[in-house]
């Protein structure tokens, strides 16, 4: 895989943690599987917001195991959110192109290869992973969730015209400048940073692709998302 430049493309995960102890060892493994398995160039930048249930330690060790080249430790002193967790990660990356994805299973590394090839295809900017379109979906979501995000996407794809189907989910591919340009002018945090991140990326004429993906809820953990989170988000369309 070579980039534009004549080096070879390296791939880069930004995995923002906060309690994912069990969850790590698991998706790290999985990465490296489908990187090595595919003949690509990788490393994960973990950003935990220091977990107290000993993510860090995990994290370290898996560093030993798979290399510093590999897994790279990048914590933070405290809860600070995922848009800012993003933005720290980004100062470490030495990939050309990065991911973003969630640490706890609901977004599987099988797909980034398809997310590759199809960047790869058409020189694609940015490539979304979509629960809304082709075979993709959700599974382990009640009714309720599934229609706050249905509704969600809905009202911010009419108010919004992104031309993405799936406007909040956080399983994406970046070009390294894109991704770093998209975040100097993101204001938003919390459910809606996903939202504004497409809508800028719109805003500055950058090409998206999207990927069905099947999306599954946390496994292990509590789900991110409150009553609170669904008012920033309406209040974020609105802004937008």
């Amino acid at each position: 895989r070579v980039a534009s430049d004549g080096t070879e493309d390296k791939y880069s995960v930004i995995l923002p943690t906060y309690n994912e102890r069990g969850n790590l060892p698991v998706i790290i493994w999985l990465l490296a599987k489908t990187f090595k398995e595919h003949d690509l160039d990788w490393e994960v930048v973990i950003v935990d917001d220091g977990s107290p249930d000993g993510t860090q330690d995990v994290a370290k060790q898996l560093a030993t195991v798979y290399g510093t080249e590999h897994i790279v430790l990048k914590p933070r002193p405290g809860k600070l959110g995922l848009g800012t967790a993003y933005v720290h990660g980004l100062q470490y990356v030495t990939g050309n192109f990065v991911i973003l994805m969630d640490a706890d299973f609901s977004h599987h590394p099988k797909f980034i290869p398809e997310f590759i090839r199809l960047q790869k295809s058409n020189n694609y900017d940015i490539i979304t992973g979509t629960r809304y379109a082709g075979n993709g979906g959700v599974y382990g979501w009640n009714l309720k969730r599934k229609i706050i995000s249905r509704g969600a996407n809905f009202l911010a794809s009419t108010l919004l015209r992104p031309g993405v189907s799936d406007l909040t989910g956080s399983f994406r591919l970046y070009k390294k400048e894109v991704l770093a340009k998209i975040m100097s002018v993101v204001i938003s945090k919390g459910y809606v940073f996903q939202m504004e991140m497409m809508v800028r990326a719109r805003q500055f004429g950058y090409t998206i692709g999207e990927v069905p993906i099947t999306f599954v809820d946390r496994v292990y953990g509590e789900s991110k998302m409150g009553a609170n989170e669904i008012v920033q988000f309406a209040k974020g369309v609105w802004q937008l």
